[in-house]
């Protein structure tokens, strides 16, 4: 019984000390890359840019579309976030809600009249840090359906890498409107649609050369 004993002993010793040794395979996620020290200018790529708008429907659910042609460009600077700025255009055009009826009728005159008012636009017109790190307050003027009108707008920092094609950035911003304040007025009378329109963009641009 003491041999059994001396050998359960070892035994038991020599798997602490192997898992002592072994590597921690657990880690945590690295971090996203901050953008490079000093202003540098990106244009949009469009392939992976989007924008999406949410509003409520006959006071139920919460129905979402996305313009699919964003292009523009950004200037980030780490160092420096007043030095930034946003200069974003969509197409009108491009709406896409996965159905063509409904397609169409977003671009008539009841909605954004994409003949007269063929884009959507922002210029930022002021930057700084925001209530937590990676995130930033940005002021700009909206313009829609031929109106323009000041937004603020909250915009995360998602990351930033060198690839294949360049250094890459990448930011994606968050507000809502009154779209009434843009003449986009639509059934908000009668209650079938919303008036407060939640829209997100998401910007992955590449490096100007």
């Amino acid at each position: 019984m003491r041999t059994v004993a001396i050998l359960s002993t070892l035994v038991l010793a020599s798997a602490a000390s192997l898992i002592a040794a072994a590597p921690q395979t657990a880690a945590k996620a690295p971090a996203a890359a901050a953008p490079a020290a000093g202003a540098q200018t990106f244009t949009v790529d469009g392939v992976h840019s989007k924008a999406l708008f949410r509003v409520h429907h006959l006071n139920a659910g919460q129905f979402w579309g996305r313009f699919n042609d964003v292009s523009g460009t950004f200037t980030a600077n780490e160092g420096n976030p007043e030095g930034m700025s946003f200069d974003i255009t969509i197409k009108v055009d491009s709406v896409d809600t996965g159905n063509e009826k409904l397609d169409a009728h977003l671009k008539s005159p009841d909605f954004f009249n994409a003949k007269e008012n063929p884009t959507l636009a922002f210029k930022s017109t002021g930057v700084k840090k925001g209530p937590k790190d990676g995130w930033l307050e940005v002021t700009g003027d909206l313009t829609m359906n031929g109106v323009t009108k000041p937004v603020t707008a909250m915009v995360e920092f998602t990351g930033s890498a060198d690839g294949p094609q360049g250094r890459k950035a990448g930011y994606e911003a968050i507000f809502s409107v009154k779209r009434s304040d843009w003449n986009i007025k639509y059934g908000v009378d009668q209650k079938m649609l919303g008036d407060d329109v939640r829209i997100i963009v998401a910007l992955e641009g590449n490096l100007k050369k």
